[in-house]
């Protein structure tokens, strides 16, 4: 992406395709010239202009409504024209093209993806944390998602992290006063409780982690991988957790040859379920390709359910499976086909048998888990067909996830956003340790302040290198 550039911007706003209405969106620092040729009269900002939108000859492309912003009161700080036509694809090329060869020699070029928020990231209007929030909404996939994205665009984590910078601040500022006044001999933390007020900013922070993690869930949400011999019921059981008939399902052993891949959502969570193909050896060269795809996945998995069939558990081929599945992977250990058997199995049945431990997680971010299962658990009874268990699997799933509905988070976050809040952590546990020298190393105890503010104000773009805002921008849509 162009760093910085000022140069004025056009693209097709509209997602692409065909549409009841299309808009194309222009930016830059002065539009007066551009509009002055488009139009044969100025526009009024903030006022719905329907007008005819012509080419060079002068025949109409399209007729629609024109609306200008004038900055800074706009969406990216700068002027703003939109131009509202018909949604066809052919329609608002040619507008965008129009407005190319009327505003070339003023520099006029096509957007690049992101660009206009980040020139309203860059001339103040939005910071960071809102700015990625924006695309968050749009990528909502559920109502959640939605709602808590747009708590972010409003400011909502935001406020809460600037608020916390605040005090930190604050403190710091009586620690360098401290130390440049070293001849009034005052016992600074004891004065000014800095100890306490430590404390209380730790406590905070970690507050805001929880939520903030609880929001990188609802944004990021789980990759699940069924994993198990073939006509263990693997694809029936997505179907099951989808509601639909996404997968074929036969008799047939070997059916699925490829991966199969479907959204789910289990309180708002997004969960992303791979049906994969069933793990045998076979001399099948398709079917091998598509094993070998199956353990790719397996590997990309936060969470791998081992589905068995409930009447022949932990046979050989089972046994092998589980000493292939990654150690750091959470593991859950599924038996099927339960309406198949005589008796519903009890918990003696049910009792781990090292293949069913159930994977424990050293971090609570998905993704992060330690190198070893340390839990045991009983495996899960289901059955895909009547759906009996499916509730207790959905809630295991949210269990890992780290999922709590009691505390879902105000707003959406980042996996940068958390690694942020623990760099800040980890600087104030370093403060707090500085502290307890009492006030023989105050230049160091203000310097772990300042590595922590400096933490939280990358969240928010205060302190944000060009790369990172190359690769936040690039990921949005183009137009946006």
């Amino acid at each position: 992406m162009t760093t910085h550039s000022t140069d004025p911007i056009v693209a097709i706003a509209t997602a692409p395709g065909r549409g009841g209405i299309g808009v194309v969106r222009i930016s830059g620092r002065d539009l007066g010239a551009l509009i002055g040729r488009l139009f044969s009269s100025p526009l009024t900002p903030r006022h719905a202009h329907y007008l005819p939108f012509n080419d060079a000859a002068g025949n109409a492309i399209d007729a629609g409504i024109a609306l200008f912003f004038k900055g800074p009161n706009s969406y990216t700080g700068e002027d703003v024209l939109e131009l509202q036509g018909h949604g066809g694809p052919a329609v608002l090329r040619r507008l965008q093209e129009r407005c190319i060869e009327l505003g070339h020699d003023l520099g006029l070029r096509h957007a690049e993806p992101g660009e206009f928020t980040q020139r309203a990231f860059l001339n103040d209007r939005l910071d960071l944390a809102q700015a990625e929030a924006v695309a968050d909404l749009i990528d909502a996939s559920s109502e959640a998602a939605a709602r808590s994205a747009m708590a972010s665009l409003s400011g909502a984590f935001s406020a809460h992290v600037n608020a916390l910078g605040d005090r930190i601040v604050h403190l710091r500022m009586l620690v360098e006063a401290t130390l440049d006044f070293p001849e009034e001999e005052i016992d600074f933390l004891e004065k000014y409780q800095a100890r306490e007020t430590l404390t209380g900013i730790q406590d905070d922070l970690r507050a805001l982690t929880r939520q903030a993690r609880q929001g990188m869930i609802l944004r990021e949400g789980l990759h699940v991988v069924l994993a198990g011999q073939p006509n263990v019921g693997k694809s029936s059981l997505l179907n099951a957790l989808a509601g639909d008939d996404i997968a074929i399902v036969t008799p047939i052993a070997g059916t699925t040859r490829d991966k199969v891949i479907q959204q789910i959502h289990i309180q708002g969570v997004p969960i992303h379920i791979v049906d994969t193909a069933g793990l045998r050896d076979t001399d099948d060269t398709v079917e091998s390709i598509g094993i070998a795809r199956s353990w790719a996945e397996i590997e990309k998995a936060d969470v791998i359910i081992h589905l068995q069939d409930a009447r022949s558990r932990s046979d050989a081929l089972d046994v092998a499976i589980t000493s292939r599945l990654p150690a750091r992977t959470p593991v859950l250990e599924v038996l099927n086909k339960t309406d198949l058997l005589d008796r519903l199995p009890g918990a003696n049945d049910l009792s781990s048998v090292g293949s069913g431990q159930v994977g424990s997680q050293d971090s609570d971010t998905p993704g992060d888990h330690g190198t070893h299962r340390a839990s045991s658990q009983p495996a899960i009874a289901i059955s895909a067909k009547t759906g009996a268990g499916l509730d207790v699997l959905r809630q295991k799933l949210l269990d890992i996830a780290g999922w709590n509905p009691g505390t879902e988070s105000p707003w959406l976050a980042r996996e940068r956003h958390l690694h942020a809040l623990q760099r800040a952590d980890e600087h104030l546990a370093a403060a707090a340790e500085y502290a307890s020298h009492n006030d023989q190393v105050l230049d160091l105890f203000a310097e772990e302040l300042r590595l922590t503010h400096d933490a939280l104000c990358s969240i928010t773009g205060q302190f944000t290198s060009d790369d990172l805002l190359g690769e936040i921008f690039s990921s949005f849509c183009i137009g946006k």
